[in-house]
């Protein structure tokens, strides 16, 4: 899995990367690993800080942004919203063909 980081009016430090990093990748790779890219966006307008994200996975793209004061919280908002997309795509790829995989139920004679 590769992660792109990319700041629009903000310099990216290396603290900055490593928690992204650190957040990002490991909430997603924990319950989806067929990920293939991530491309983050972190923005900063006037008092406002915005965190965004593109997931490219095998038929789809999940994206998901957040905004807060800080671009930490910023960060951590981004990955819980991620957490919830990845399950549930997850759930909609597993679920999709689970019923007819199963065979009929037999009934005691």
């Amino acid at each position: 899995m590769q992660l792109n980081l990319t700041g629009h009016h903000v310099e990216i430090t290396p603290a900055l990367r490593g928690y992204a990093e650190k957040k990002l990748l490991e909430r997603i790779a924990r319950h989806f690993d067929q990920v293939m890219d991530v491309h983050c966006v972190l923005t900063v307008e006037k008092l406002r800080q915005k965190a965004e994200a593109t997931l490219h996975v095998r038929g789809s793209d999940i994206h998901a942004d957040a905004t807060a004061p800080d671009m930490y919280a910023a960060i951590d908002a981004l990955s819980d919203k991620l957490d919830r997309c990845i399950k549930k795509h997850k759930e909609k790829r597993s679920d999709h063909r689970a019923a007819e995989a199963q065979p009929p139920l037999r009934t005691a004679e």
